[in-house]
């Protein structure tokens, strides 16, 4: 499978954390202000762990924009040790070349998180595999925009690059589509707050509810199918 790479520089956020500058799209992958933080609190505290406080033994997750694999990282140290199996689904188009990825340093003291971190990183794309026991990955190369699996998902991590650098990526026919791959009750979480975006979502279905935003940002946005 011939699959280009995306053309990238290294950057360093401030919690300490690498990320990286897309040369393709003109802009960073995370806040400057700190990509694991970013991605803890928009995706990890409001996605995820709601759903860990219920009853659910398994839960499906759906990621737009797999990136560096931070979301999906955090996600399995969230969920190392407990008695509950995730089916994660994670979309990109543009894949990371591994001379980058290793110069992530995500957890780089820790060593089976860092051999993780390697393993959903050089999994084979369009195929599922099981990185723990509990925990199914499957990478889907292929644009956004044709994106369809006959899931359900819990909860989709939209994480996309903005519509500033994407905008044919936060259109209410995409919304649409999401919409309709969550479950009932589900929910989307993103960063962005652009106030086109909300209304997209809106008109797709969603129920939309403003949060506190990460850093310098003063909101990020969940859309809710109930």
């Amino acid at each position: 499978m011939n699959i280009p790479f995306h053309q990238t520089s290294l950057i360093k956020t401030r919690d300490g954390s690498n990320s990286l500058f897309s040369e393709q799209f003109n802009t960073s992958f995370h806040s400057l202000f700190g990509a694991i933080e970013e991605s803890k609190h928009v995706f990890i505290e409001q996605g995820l762990k709601p759903l860990l406080n219920t009853e659910q033994k398994e839960i499906s997750i759906i990621e737009i924009g797999f990136g560096t694999g931070l979301n999906t990282l955090l996600t399995i140290r969230e969920v190392l040790q407990k008695p509950i199996t995730i089916n994660y689904h994670a979309v990109e188009f543009y894949p990371i070349d591994f001379e980058k990825i290793n110069e992530l340093n995500y957890f780089k003291d820790d060593t089976a998180l860092d051999a993780l971190f390697k393993k959903i990183h050089h999994q084979e794309w369009n195929q599922t595999r099981a990185v723990l026991p509990h925990f199914n990955l499957t990478k889907h190369w292929l644009q956004i925009e044709k994106f369809k699996i006959p899931i359900k998902a819990d909860v989709i991590y939209f994480d996309a690059f903005s519509p500033r650098e994407q905008p044919e990526l936060w259109t209410e026919d995409i919304f649409l589509n999401m919409y309709s791959m969550l479950k009932w009750p589900g929910k989307l979480v993103t960063y962005c707050a652009q106030g086109q975006m909300k209304r997209n979502l809106k008109s797709a279905g969603f129920i939309v509810k403003a949060l506190p935003g990460f850093a310098n940002k003063r909101e990020m946005t969940i859309g809710l199918k109930v």
